[in-house]
């Protein structure tokens, strides 16, 4: 993971975006479900579970290849919990995050030091786990500074 990530997105039509990760790295088309969008790309909620569920597949992989074992196919399903706040707005309440190894544990040698320590690595999802601090600016189409 670089030092410092970033991501420009730019609006295309109703609530449908593309997401620029930068040189060499596909466009990623985003859209808001219906009613509000088309549904025709991940929504802002799958993205999130993408990222915590994704990292924690590569943290649990890097702790494996510290002890230089192969853990076969390796899946995560992450699924979020929505509910509503004091103000009634929908929020991601938590997040369940199932992980599977293609090979049995009793073949994995090391495995109870690997899943000890694992989710200490994954950046993505210790973060969320502790809270974020996001700061937000808004300009207009001059550039002045609207917000923040």
């Amino acid at each position: 993971m670089s030092d410092n990530a970033s991501v420009t997105i730019t609006r295309q039509s109703g609530y449908q975006f593309l997401v620029d990760f930068g040189a060499g790295i596909p466009l990623l088309p985003v859209d808001e479900p219906a009613p509000l969008g088309q549904g025709e790309g991940p929504a802002p909620d799958q993205l999130l579970l993408a990222a915590v569920a994704n990292c924690l597949c590569a943290s649990l992989l890097f702790a494996l290849q510290k002890f230089k074992q192969d853990p076969g196919v390796l899946k995560a399903t992450a699924t979020a919990e929505v509910g509503r706040n004091e103000d009634k707005r929908l929020r991601i309440t938590g997040i369940a995050v199932q992980l599977e190894l293609g090979r049995a544990a009793a073949n994995i040698e090391h495995l109870d030091r690997v899943l000890s320590q694992f989710e200490d690595f994954c950046t993505v999802s210790m973060s969320v786990r502790q809270g974020i601090a996001i700061r937000v600016q808004v300009a207009d189409g001059s550039g002045a500074l609207i917000k923040g």
